[in-house]
């Protein structure tokens, strides 16, 4: 089984192709594949699936170092891009069908960009369920502590936490909150510092993964949070341990997330079960 190994600002993924139809392995397999010490090791598979609406490009599945299925990923989105790409494929720009809906990929000059979805600030969409909220986000309590907090869908559920100083983020939160009844499908955690108006850091604890070097549907939640709160300009440039990318979001009901930066190919192979 032909694999390629990829990473967008060091969110790092295998790719695997499965336009043709063909059958995937067993989640224990796909998990191994995954074992950064048995097996290819990554944050997440991408599985590049037959195209489901007309006109769009391919699909693709996500899966997690667990085993475990994502909603979405768009360091992964990204790197698909430049797979398809580099394959001839995808031109200039073209729709991908993702678990989460279709998701508009384009090359830039530097780089690649997806459209995520819009995001979604409501507790059904998330879904979360009792927690206390008023305009400025929500509360709950876990353990000793009130955590305040946002959250937002992006075709996945993410919590985002403001925090004066990331490398002083209490990350031992993350673990807690991932497996609170408030969230019934879980949630990725993201710990965000506010530099500047047009300047974020950010450090995300992923479910069914751990902490990131980046995670791109994790940038795209912190900006439209911080943005729905009027509390950053329309794109920001988001520093994660790995990288920098860059999230636009005009501020619309339908309008989509836009995430950019880069898409690199790391090494390929075969992998023998």
């Amino acid at each position: 089984m032909r694999f390629t190994k990829m990473h967008g600002a060091g969110n790092d993924f295998v790719v695997l192709d499965r336009r043709d139809g063909s059958p995937l392995p067993p989640r224990h397999e796909l998990a191994h594949m995954a074992d950064r010490h048995t097996g290819i090791g990554c944050d997440q598979l991408m599985i590049l699936t037959p195209a489901q609406r007309p006109g769009s490009v391919a699909g693709y599945r996500i899966v997690n170092q667990d085993g475990s299925d994502a909603g979405q990923c768009g360091n992964g989105a990204r790197c698909l891009a430049a797979w398809l790409h580099r394959d001839g494929a995808l031109q200039r720009e073209g729709v991908l069908d993702s678990p989460a809906g279709p998701v508009f990929a384009r090359v830039l000059d530097e780089g690649f960009e997806v459209s995520l979805s819009a995001p979604r600030f409501d507790a059904p969409s998330i879904p979360m369920t009792g927690v206390s909220s008023d305009e400025s986000g929500h509360r709950l309590r876990v353990g000793d502590c009130d955590v305040r907090f946002g959250a937002v869908s992006m075709g996945n559920p993410h919590v985002v936490i403001e925090v004066d100083e990331i490398t002083a983020a209490p990350v031992e939160l993350a673990a807690t909150l991932q497996s609170h009844p408030a969230f019934p499908g879980g949630c990725n955690v993201g710990f965000v510092q506010r530099v500047t108006r047009a300047h974020l850091r950010l450090r995300v604890i992923e479910r069914g993964v751990g902490e990131t070097l980046a995670c791109g549907s994790g940038a795209c939640a912190a900006h439209a949070w911080l943005h729905h709160q009027g509390r950053v300009d329309e794109h920001t440039a988001i520093d994660l341990p790995g990288g920098r990318l860059g999230a636009t979001w005009a501020g619309g009901r339908e309008e989509p997330v836009r995430l950019s930066g880069p898409a690199t190919f790391v090494f390929e192979g075969t992998w023998n079960s």
